[in-house]
């Protein structure tokens, strides 16, 4: 498996990065915060898998539901889903991940 990487400077940009590469109608995408990053890991070879790419920040996000509205690049935490015209993102923080640990290896190496 190889990895790449894309850095950004705050959690808006990873959010507008991801939003603009989202299937279009995807409202809601899963965002994980361990480890000091939050990042997204997309396969840049979808059939295969072999190639990922590991969009990120240093920085941490608590659980749950985050909305995020592009035209301000804002976003803060909210209990549901609650405007069409804005995206969300599951803030997932796992106990354990070794994809991610894999990633953030490969990228301090």
């Amino acid at each position: 498996m190889k990895f790449e990487f894309e850095e950004f400077a705050t959690i808006e940009d990873v959010f507008l990065y991801l939003v603009s590469v989202a299937p279009y109608m995807k409202q809601v995408m899963p965002i994980s915060s361990y480890k000091g990053y939050v990042f997204s890991i997309v396969p840049l070879t979808p059939l295969s898998g072999e190639v990922l790419m590991m969009i990120y920040t240093k920085g941490k996000l608590e659980p749950g539901l985050v909305e995020f509205d592009v035209s301000t690049k804002k976003f803060r935490p909210v209990s549901a889903v609650e405007r069409a015209d804005r995206n969300y993102f599951i803030v997932l923080t796992p106990k354990v991940a070794t994809l991610a640990d894999e990633a953030i290896k490969a990228m301090k190496g």
